[in-house]
């Protein structure tokens, strides 16, 4: 059989390097564990990537789901976190990132009846390696909240306009940390947390608390970020909130980052 021609390894004269470069968008089962001791199996949204020098034409995408099909039917954490340095060696790398993003689900209770339902979040693990060098490892949530304004609550005489939110938290830690931690700090911080099923007393009792505990978008990213700086493990954190006005026919936002 005639050799094939392998194209992305003739050499490029531009001069220009690439930051990265692979695929994205794959699908791919993974299973977390919770703080509960159980296995959830779930279902990401992967990208892998790499560096690429500026001599080298392209780089071999196949390679990449070679990479991750290597691990069989599933990941759990501890493969993704070893995909960048097998993606540095197969591709001869100096740099490697890559992104896992999947539905995480709780069983919650509601406030006052008890009764449980089901409330999902998005989580996202990043880590990069580079050659010789440590591992970057990343942990974002996004955790919806309600939050209500503290200034239509001052100059109202009947209520206060609220809203939902989703705050968007990132954070580098020194020892691990369990994502429900992550997801009830920021829940703590909001005016109030969200539940799937909620009866006629629960929605009184939440409604409620939301109203004694008024936060402006400004006041949830500072108590996420105070309530980070109090924790012995967080390194470094970003904390993103989006409130989705309600008589406003655009959105407040906020962010905080702490610097390393």
């Amino acid at each position: 059989m005639k050799e094939l021609k392998d194209t992305q390894n003739e050499r490029d004269d531009r001069n220009l390097a690439i930051d990265r470069v692979g695929v994205k968008g794959l699908r791919f089962p993974v299973e977390v564990r919770d703080k509960g001791g159980s296995a959830q199996r779930t279902v990401a949204t992967v990208a892998l990537a790499v560096d690429l020098p500026h001599h080298y034409k392209g780089t071999h995408m196949s390679r990449f789901v070679e990479v991750l099909n290597s691990h069989g039917g599933f990941l759990d954490v501890r493969s993704m976190a070893g995909l960048p340095r097998e993606l540095l060696k197969r591709l001869d790398a100096r740099k490697a990132h890559v992104e896992f993003q999947f539905p995480f689900f709780r069983s919650k209770a509601a406030p006052v009846t008890g009764q449980a339902g089901l409330m999902d979040y998005e989580v996202r693990f990043e880590v990069e390696a580079i050659k010789g060098g440590p591992l970057d490892f990343i942990v974002t949530v996004m955790v919806p909240v309600a939050t209500l304004c503290p200034c239509s609550k001052e100059i109202s005489d009947r209520g206060a306009h609220n809203q939902r939110g989703v705050v968007t938290y990132s954070v580098r830690c020194k020892e691990p940390v369990w994502i429900e931690d992550l997801i009830e700090l920021v829940e703590r911080s909001a005016s109030c947390e969200l539940y799937s099923l909620l009866k006629r007393p629960d929605e009184k009792a939440v409604t409620e608390r939301a109203y004694d505990n008024p936060v402006f978008v400004e006041d949830l990213v500072r108590n996420v970020a105070s309530r980070s700086n109090a924790h012995a493990d967080i390194e470094w954190y970003k904390v993103e909130a989006e409130n989705f006005e309600s008589i406003h026919n655009h959105n407040a936002y906020a962010v905080i980052e702490k610097v390393m």
